[in-house]
C-alpha cells in the first residue's frame, strides 16, 4: 500500500513543479537598460519578445503610432517607448519632447504577408490594412506572427552621452533579432493585393547602418545631436488601441507617468495622410513633413536648399511655391521651380519623389520604391495649388 502511495505521489509532485517552473519560465523578465555597449540581441533588452506565436511588448513597455508615418518602401511599423520608473519626458509643441536618460524607443518593421499565400522568403503584402498586423487578445499591443514578415528593430537609446541608434535583423524563425551594426539589403517582392491589378514589385529592403541611421535623426547641423524623429506632439495626438481601451497617446502617456507638461487645450496635430475625409493641403503638408523636414528645415541637413517643408511653416516661398532650385544638379530634370502651383509634372518636388534614381530621389534614403499613393497625394495638393511663377 505505502509503495502505491508514493508511486502516485511521486509523479503528481514532479507535474506540479514542472508546471510551476514552466509558469516562471513564461514571465517576462524586466526591461534591462544598458547604459554603455552595443547588445547581441534585441532580446537582451526585454523590450520585446518573440513568443507564443506573438511579437509581445514588455509589461510597462508603451506601443504608439503617428497620424502620418514615414514611408518605408511600404512596410508597417510596431513602435515603443520605455522610461525607467520615476522618469518622464518634458512636453515640446513643436520640438522633440526632453526624453530623460535611459528611455529607449523600439522601431519593428514588417509586413503583412499575402492573404492565402503560403510563407515565403520573399512575399510580402503592400497594404494600409493593419487589421491583421495585431493579435487579438493583446489589441495594439502585439503581432500576430502567423500573420506578418518581421524584418528589423531598430533601437534609439537615450544614454548620458545623448541618443544611441542600434539596429537589429530578425532571422527567418523570427524567434530572434540579431545585431546589425553594417547595415543589410533583404530581396523582397510586394504583391499588389487589389484584384484589378495583382501586381508584383522586387525590390531590395535596406537596413540601415549606424552611421546612415544616424544621417536621419540630426535635425540640427550645428549642434550634431541624433535625437528621435517620430514622438512629437503633433505626430502622437491620435488615439491609440491599447489592450485597455482606445485612448488618446498623449493623455496615456500622462496618465502613465511617461510624460509631464501637457497642456490641456491647442494641442498642435499632423492630419493623417491616408484619411481623404481631412482637408487635401493638411493631409500633404503633413506628409511633407514627416517624410522631409527632417533634412528640410531652417536646422535640418539640407538646410542650404533653403526648403522648409516643416508643418509649421508659413513661408509659402520656402515651402517651395516658385521657389528656384539652390542646387540641385540634374536632380532639377530640367524644371525651373520646386512647386508650380496647378503644375505638379513642371514641379522638381514631384518629380523627385517620383524618381528611384541614385541622385535624383527625394528622400535619398529611406526607399528603393516609389510611393505611388504619396505622389498621387502632393500631384493632387499642387494641382489645387492656385497662382503663377514668373521665369
Amino acid at each position: 500500500m505505502s509503495f502505491a502511495f508514493r508511486s502516485v505521489r511521486v509523479p503528481c509532485a514532479l507535474l506540479a513543479l514542472a508546471a510551476f517552473l514552466g509558469g516562471c519560465a513564461r514571465a517576462p523578465q524586466p526591461v534591462h537598460f544598458f547604459a554603455e555597449g552595443r547588445p547581441g540581441k534585441l532580446s537582451d533588452w526585454h523590450l520585446v519578445e518573440a513568443r507564443d506565436g506573438k511579437l509581445a511588448a514588455n509589461t510597462d513597455v508603451v506601443p504608439y503610432d503617428l497620424n502620418t508615418p514615414l514611408f518605408s518602401d511600404y512596410a508597417h511599423k510596431f513602435r515603443t517607448v520605455w522610461m525607467p520608473k520615476g522618469k518622464a519626458a518634458k512636453y515640446d509643441a513643436e520640438g522633440p519632447f526632453d526624453f530623460p536618460v535611459g528611455t529607449v524607443l523600439t522601431k519593428t518593421f514588417f509586413y503583412p504577408l499575402p492573404s492565402g499565400a503560403a510563407r515565403d522568403a520573399k512575399s510580402v503584402a503592400r497594404t494600409y490594412d493593419t487589421s491583421r498586423d495585431f493579435a487579438g487578445d493583446r489589441a495594439g499591443e502585439s503581432l500576430d506572427l502567423a500573420k506578418v514578415r518581421l524584418v528589423e528593430t531598430r533601437v534609439l537609446v537615450r544614454r548620458d552621452n545623448g541618443w544611441e541608434a542600434i539596429p537589429y535583423i530578425w532571422n527567418a524563425a523570427q524567434t530572434e533579432a540579431e545585431l546589425a551594426r553594417t547595415g543589410d539589403a533583404i530581396p523582397l517582392e510586394l504583391v499588389d493585393e487589389t484584384p484589378a491589378k495583382a501586381e508584383r514589385e522586387a525590390f531590395a529592403y535596406v537596413v540601415p547602418n549606424e552611421n546612415q541611421c544616424a544621417g536621419c535623426h540630426v535635425t540640427n547641423v550645428k549642434a550634431k545631436q541624433i535625437e528621435p524623429l517620430g514622438p512629437r506632439a503633433r505626430h502622437l495626438n491620435r488615439d491609440y488601441a491599447y489592450a485597455s481601451g482606445k485612448e488618446n497617446q498623449l493623455a496615456y502617456w500622462t496618465a502613465k507617468g511617461y510624460l509631464t507638461g501637457l497642456p490641456t487645450t491647442n494641442l498642435p496635430r499632423d492630419a493623417d495622410w491616408h484619411d481623404t475625409a481631412q482637408p487635401l493641403a493638411e493631409r500633404a503638408r503633413a506628409y511633407l513633413d514627416v517624410n522631409c523636414s527632417h533634412c528640410h528645415s531652417p536646422t535640418g541637413p539640407a538646410n542650404t536648399t533653403a526648403l522648409d517643408l516643416r508643418a509649421a511653416a508659413t513661408d509659402l516661398r520656402r515651402l517651395g511655391l516658385c521657389k528656384p532650385p539652390v542646387a540641385a544638379g540634374r536632380g532639377t530634370g530640367d524644371r525651373l521651380f520646386d512647386i508650380v502651383p496647378g503644375k505638379p509634372d513642371a514641379s522638381i518636388l514631384l518629380y523627385r519623389m517620383t524618381s528611384s534614381e541614385p541622385g535624383v530621389m527625394m528622400p535619398e534614403m529611406g526607399r528603393n520604391t516609389t510611393h505611388k499613393e504619396g505622389v498621387e497625394l502632393i500631384r493632387e495638393w499642387i494641382a489645387a495649388t492656385s497662382g503663377t511663377c514668373d521665369a
